[in-house]
Order: structure tokens, then sequence, then C-alpha cells
């Protein structure tokens, strides 16, 4: 399989400055133009290892890696470190454990506010002054 940029992007679920910019953070090889150097010389092609690399790092984004945190997992899938990829795991799960926890106190907030509002009509709206500076 040989892909455009734009078939891998398309495979990948993302746009071409998507990839483009996972090749400047070094998540993504950039290939050799096909035909030679320089502007116009070529197309790059790319593969199906391509394809799973991207696809890989997507679903670690919507998992909430960030990409400093993904750049190591990609390093760690060369190696048999499991304890250090678990040790990232409980790293993120704490991470959105505490966004949960946040998300959460804020619902339970905004409930009570809504609640406020049905309960008068006289008045400034609780929600709306809970908002004021």
């Amino acid at each position: 399989m040989q892909l455009s940029i734009g078939k891998l992007a398309e495979a990948g679920g993302v746009g071409v400055e998507t990839v483009r910019y996972y090749q400047r953070r070094g998540l993504m090889m950039t290939p050799a133009r096909s035909g030679g150097e320089g502007w116009g010389a070529g197309i790059r092609r790319y593969d199906a290892d391509d394809v799973r690399r991207l696809k890989f790092i997507r679903s670690a984004q919507a998992s909430g890696f960030t990409l400093e945190e993904i750049a190591e997992l990609l390093e760690l899938e060369q190696s048999d470190d499991r304890a250090r990829v678990r040790s990232l795991a409980r790293q993120r799960i704490a991470v959105l454990d505490a966004k949960i926890a946040q998300m959460s106190e804020t619902r339970a907030a905004l409930a009570r506010l809504a609640d406020q509002c049905a309960a008068t009509d006289k008045g400034p709206c609780p929600i709306l002054a809970a908002f004021e500076p």
C-alpha cells in the first residue's frame, strides 16, 4: 500500500496539516520524495505502518495522553518496559479522575443554580448573577 499524504490523512481521520504537525513534532517520519529531491521532484509515499502509527497517535490523544506522552509511548512500543507504560497510564487515569471530580462539582453547582433560578421569578437570575465578575 502506497499512499499520498492526503490519503494517509484520510485513513487516519485527520487533515494533512495534522500529519505534517506530527512530523514536525517527531511523532511520524517524513519519507523522502519519490523521483528525487527538491521542490516538485516527486511525492512522498506512506504505507500501512504509517497508517497504524497515525491511528495509534489519534487513539492515544483520544485517551487524554499529551503529545509528549505519546512520543514516549511510541518509544516504549519498541521496548518491553511494561512497567513504564503502566505508570504513564496510571498517571493519565489520575489526571482524568481529577477532571471528572472537577466536572462533577461544576455540574452540582450549576444544578443548584438552576434550582434556585426555578424557585422564583423575582430578582436577578441566580445563574446569571453567578457569572458576574
